[in-house]
């Protein structure tokens, strides 16, 4: 569905509108517009369904624009990649709009996702950012807990980022004694993805407590809990991979795995 080269050379294709962490409704009740002739304000995206298509940042949103999260939360998962793609393109091109080294202005690179700088000589890249999210049991049960950013009576897995220097395992470690005082045991790698807020790569496990001792931080954490498979709280959303771990245990549980 998502070819990732840039769409270099086309004069007309779908855009995608997008301004402060929103995305304009198009065709279909989808991101996409109607296509239509492409100007130099067009950032060249991605190619979809052998589609090109553009990115156009604007100043500000209409109130009927739906941010990120309403848009997965609506979509099929098929549309992950294309929505994650703007959200972290769009961020990174708007917060790099001067140097980092010299605070010269910058401009956009067209053959490649870039920002330079003539000034220095500096070139940006978008930034992605490396994060452990894990899911810890004991047993049948499941260690699920709450941000104080979630919503109310939400909880989930944990998550960090990775440390200069530090493996996705040593992360697993510490990022699970940090927050809720737990030493693990074995661990499986399941799968990654790409998380738009704002430019994570989560790299998801499972992994087994050595015990069921909770003491949690208090700060990035406010409250943790073992939870049975037959009784637990509000869940993530079905696109995330936080609930993807939570599934895949409930369904080895219940198939006696």
């Amino acid at each position: 569905m998502l070819r990732r080269e840039l769409p270099l050379g086309e004069t007309r294709g779908r855009i995608i509108r997008f301004s402060q962490g929103r995305i304009a409704p198009g065709v279909n009740r989808t991101p996409l517009m109607e296509e239509s002739f492409w100007g130099t304000e067009i950032q060249p995206l991605c190619w979809w369904h052998d589609e090109p298509v553009g990115l156009l940042i604007e100043n500000q949103p209409d109130d009927d624009w739906p941010d990120g999260r309403a848009w997965l939360a609506e979509l099929p998962e098929s549309w992950f990649p294309l929505i994650s793609t703007v959200l972290q393109v769009a961020e990174w091109s708007r917060n790099h709009r001067f140097c980092g080294r010299c605070g010269a202005s910058t401009r956009r690179v067209d053959s490649e996702f870039a920002m330079h700088c003539d000034s220095c000589g500096h070139r940006n890249y978008p930034r992605i950012s490396p994060c452990i999210i894990t899911l810890v049991t004991h047993g049948e049960d499941l260690l699920l807990a709450r941000s104080p950013r979630f919503p109310p009576g939400r909880y989930s897995t944990l998550a960090g980022f990775i440390e200069p220097g530090e493996s996705a395992e040593q992360a697993l470690h510490r990022e699970v004694y940090e927050e809720v005082g737990l030493t693990i045991g074995r661990m499986r790698y399941v799968r990654s993805q790409a998380w738009p807020f704002p430019h994570s790569l989560m790299l998801g496990y499972l992994v087994e407590a050595a015990s069921r001792r909770i003491c949690i931080d208090g700060h990035e954490i406010e409250d943790a809990a073992w939870f049975s498979p037959r009784r637990l709280p509000q869940l993530p959303p079905p696109y995330s991979i936080s609930r993807e771990l939570i599934e895949l245990h409930l369904a080895e549980v219940r198939d006696g795995r």
